[in-house]
């Protein structure tokens, strides 16, 4: 005699597919919220490009002592105090690719408590 099946015995088949059909309609939702560049656009590359260190910027080297212009500078009040008051709203520091990142904050905070408005951190970013 055949054993007949009975409703717990059955495969969810129709569950999986839901699942599966819901998660198609979640990515084709998701995958097209960004809008899409034109297809005939060309981006700049600027991989190639000489990069230079901005002129206005105030260079922190691995060993912790500060630099603008070349010229040794003693601390964040000394470099804020010969910037002319229009300078101090955007203070642009470059750090050493090895310094420690508590020296970092550490001269931002010494920055910003010695009067620049905003500390703006240059790095190297490269997009490929």
């Amino acid at each position: 005699m055949r054993r007949r099946r009975t409703r717990s015995e059955r495969e969810p088949t129709i569950a999986l597919i839901n699942i599966v059909f819901l998660m198609l309609i979640f990515f084709l939702v998701a995958g097209t919220l960004a809008k899409p560049l034109d297809k005939d656009l060309r981006l700049v590359r600027t991989a190639d490009l000489a990069s230079s260190a901005p002129a206005d910027a105030l260079v922190l080297h691995a060993d912790g002592r500060m630099t603008y212009g070349g010229v040794a500078i003693a601390s964040a009040a000394d470099f804020l105090a010969d910037l002319p008051e229009s300078a101090r709203a955007n203070v642009r520091i470059i750090p050493d690719r090895d310094l420690p990142a508590a020296t970092l904050v550490a001269q931002g905070r010494a920055l910003r408590a010695a009067g620049a408005d905003r500390v703006v951190i240059v790095t190297e970013q490269g997009l490929e």
